[in-house]
């Protein structure tokens, strides 16, 4: 009976501490620099090409490029002008 109860509260106790993976933020646009060695450093935090370019432009000598692992959400419907101005 004792291995039962201690078999329930870890089974709930792991339950109630996982919160699965987390999820790391991915955006748009990643700043690509050499380190020298012939291998590349992908910084992929910025929103935009104009976020990403002064991290470049300065001494670590890079470029920007889209992210290949940034998946958009779905973009929001918008009426176009032309609908808006018959209304």
């Amino acid at each position: 009976m004792t291995r039962m109860i201690i078999a329930v509260v870890v089974i709930l106790a792991c339950a109630a501490f996982d919160q699965g993976p987390a999820k790391a933020y991915e955006a748009p646009w990643c700043a690509v620099t050499s380190k020298g060695t012939g291998n590349a450093y992908w910084d992929c935090q910025y929103g935009s090409i104009e976020e990403c370019r002064p991290n470049v432009i300065g001494a670590d000598r890079g470029w920007c490029n889209p992210n290949p692992a940034f998946v958009a959400g779905p973009a929001e419907h918008r009426p176009s002008a032309k609908r808006r101005a018959r209304s």
